[in-house]
């Protein structure tokens, strides 16, 4: 007989600074709601600083919490490198499905706590984005005590191009190269949330348990309203990531100190490749082969080995090869993750970066407002489509083939006109976004607001206070 083997699940317990927050609480004015900023990963740290930032210049009461899953000093040395003070750290380990329950159950259990303890206070998580701790935390909060969250980076929902449809890249190469990336630009886009997995699930089930959505462009408000949120809980604030670029401190230590190679050449192209549909056979070693192609034929290249571009690169028997052709040419430097944001953001200004080929949701964000660097995004389909059709700051490159790869980044390195539109490019990320957020907010709070309405408080209007209700679930 085959027995089902059930693991009992061994959570570490969640660090709560009990005595600090009620610091916050107690000092904070009696009509003013407490932001809870949550973080969990990388890019959590520095787009979520600005909000942290912009609540104590406007003086609302804010506490930050962490998942705590990245831990170390160099995945969560973004938490130092901000300054931010996490009170509440909630300790998840293990694999995506461990990480979800942990964060499910310990982010009920103190949204519990914390309306137990402070009964006549508003307390509004804000989530990330298309983070897991996006997801969980706006699903648990939800669940746990009828309260909605505010989801940062709200409405990104994956697109591609219509004309992908015309011409089967994963069986042709691609004849003329301007011709495809104009179509990018300039023609129809449709729907297509399949990637990235999972973080198209992700911001998805944030927005459902979200009171107020702050969106980061006029797309994504598009997205959200299509999908029946009300338009009054929406707000086009743009992307706090052009604050983190703002307030990012120098590095403590220089990437041209830690990797002095990069000095040797003026156009690097830096490779940052961690996506899980890049990481399937096919498409990875055709990301593989191409890069190394572009080495051999004298292009300069840096890739940063994420946790997953190693994993992926000793599953597929790369690894070697990689490190081989690291040292055989001076044109090539392999490195590990850099520790810090204001590392990438010196290489990106320093004139000697001419392109990132990635497959990061952030860094084509980023390089709308960095326009000096090309962002050369690897995937078939992508959340960020308004840098494509409203920008021209970014060209999809999908994985298709390692002789596409190499015959779109050759043409771009080649022509300058494609260079020129996209240095050129609209920035459509605004600025000062934490204070719109900020400002949003008190708004809500000076009008009585609470982050959760029944269906005739939609219709009618939402009552200042809670009516009181049996709660049997």
């Amino acid at each position: 007989m085959v027995q089902f083997e059930y693991q009992t699940p061994n959570f570490n317990p969640p660090k709560v600074l009990g005595e600090e927050i009620a610091k916050v609480v107690k000092n904070a004015e009696k009509d003013k709601w407490i932001l809870m900023v949550a973080i969990g990963t990388k890019p959590d740290f520095y787009k979520q600083a600005p909000l942290i930032y912009w609540a104590n210049k406007k003086d609302i009461p804010v506490i930050c919490a962490t998942t705590g899953q990245h831990y170390d000093d160099l995945l969560g040395y973004g938490i130092k490198e901000f300054k931010m003070r996490p009170l509440i750290d909630l300790q998840i380990r293990g694999d995506l499905l461990q990480k979800s329950v942990e964060i499910f159950y310990k982010v009920g259990g103190l949204a519990k706590w914390l309306k137990k303890q402070y009964p006549e206070r508003t307390i509004l998580p804000i989530p990330h984005g298309d983070t897991l701790t996006a997801a969980i935390v706006s699903a648990s909060w939800f669940l746990a005590i009828r309260s909605g969250v505010g989801q940062n980076e709200a409405g990104i929902r994956g697109m591609n191009p219509v004309s992908f449809r015309e011409h089967n890249i994963l069986k042709k190469l691609i004849k003329d190269e301007a011709a495809f990336i104009q179509k990018q630009w300039k023609g129809d886009w449709e729907l297509n949330r399949a990637e990235p997995w999972p973080e198209q699930w992700d911001t998805f089930v944030s927005g459902a348990g979200s009171a107020y959505l702050f969106a980061s462009h006029e797309v994504c408000q598009k997205n959200l309203i299509r999908e029946g949120y009300p338009e009054n809980s929406i707000r086009v604030v743009g992307n706090s990531v052009v604050d983190a670029m703002e307030l990012v401190p120098q590095p403590e230590t220089s990437a041209f100190e830690d990797y002095p190679d990069l000095e040797k050449y003026d156009d690097w192209i830096r490779v940052d490749v961690h996506r899980r549909g890049n990481l399937t056979s096919t498409r990875f070693k055709a990301i593989v082969k191409a890069v190394l192609t572009l080495v051999e034929k004298g292009m300069p290249i840096t890739w940063c080995e994420l946790t997953a571009t190693k994993r992926a690169l000793q599953a597929f028997n790369l690894r070697e090869k990689v490190l081989k052709i690291d040292e055989e040419y001076d044109n090539f430097v392999f490195t590990p993750l850099w520790r810090e944001y204001g590392q990438v953001i010196e290489f990106w200004k320093s004139g000697k970066c001419f392109a990132e080929l990635t497959d990061s949701g952030s860094i084509q964000e980023e390089l709308n407002e960095i326009q000096k660097v090309l962002c050369l995004t690897l995937r078939f389909n992508t959340d960020r489509p308004e840098t494509l059709f409203d920008a021209h700051s970014n060209i999809l490159v999908p994985p298709a083939s390692e002789e596409n790869i190499v015959k779109l980044i050759e043409f771009i390195k080649e022509d300058t006109e494609t260079q020129k539109t996209m240095r050129n490019a609209k920035k459509i990320y605004g600025e000062k976004v934490g204070e719109k957020i900020m400002d949003w907010l008190l708004e809500e709070m000076e009008k009585g607001r609470r982050p959760f309405s029944w269906a005739h408080e939609r219709i009618y209007g939402t009552s200042t206070k809670d009516e009181e209700t049996v709660d049997f679930l």
